[in-house]
């Protein structure tokens, strides 16, 4: 059911949250749908969330977040983004509970950055990444997220906010137990601690 819950949201259930929502905000939700964004977006950016296994139930900061990032710019996907940074804070605990701090892989700085250029070159779909450069990620991010959760913690791989997106899609199906952060996502009070770096 959690893993098909983004399949699940409909415009109903959108439209259904935002009604409860505008009995405590009527304001806020009076100035979203339609003026500053169309339901649909809304509905997108939830399951853009949903995917990733991160709770809408603080339905409000949400809101507020896809007010303000749409005044900016109303691509779903940009918003997402300065919606899970809002959620900072709720995602961390979600994924580490109250645990003071935060066991993180990172990924060598050589990679990222061939990442980054490559995604440039090919756009979000990152198509024209070489084969064998996948499937090395691919089998070190394994190995060390299995590795994490043997030692009964949490699989965090921190990014750069620009590759967060695409390497999240990468590895959903194959690696779930994964999550995909951006640097920009750890709360500043957070301590954080690497345990692994992953490189070519």
């Amino acid at each position: 059911m959690q893993n098909h819950a983004h399949d699940l949201l409909g415009r109903e259930e959108v439209q259904h949250l935002l009604d409860n929502l505008a009995k405590i905000a009527p304001k806020l939700v009076e100035g979203l749908v339609p003026d500053t964004v169309p339901l649909g977006t809304v509905q997108k950016v939830l399951q853009n969330l949903l995917q990733e296994n991160i709770p809408i139930r603080d339905i409000r900061t949400i809101s507020e977040a896809i007010a303000e990032q749409a005044a900016r710019n109303p691509d779903p996907e940009a918003i997402t983004a300065a919606t899970r940074m809002a959620l900072a804070h709720s995602i961390v605990q979600h994924i580490n509970g109250t645990q003071p701090d935060l066991p993180i892989i990172t990924l060598d700085p050589e990679l990222e950055q061939i990442l980054l250029k490559t995604l440039q070159a090919s756009g979000e779909g990152g198509a024209s990444l070489e084969p064998g450069l996948a499937e090395n990620m691919h089998k070190n991010l394994q190995d060390v997220a299995q590795r994490q959760e043997m030692s009964g913690e949490a699989a965090i791989l921190v990014v750069q906010a620009g590759l967060r997106g695409w390497i999240s899609r990468f590895i959903r199906h194959a690696i779930p137990g994964l999550h995909v952060l951006s640097y920009n996502e750890i709360p500043d009070d957070k301590q954080i601690r690497i345990v692994a770096n992953v490189g070519r």
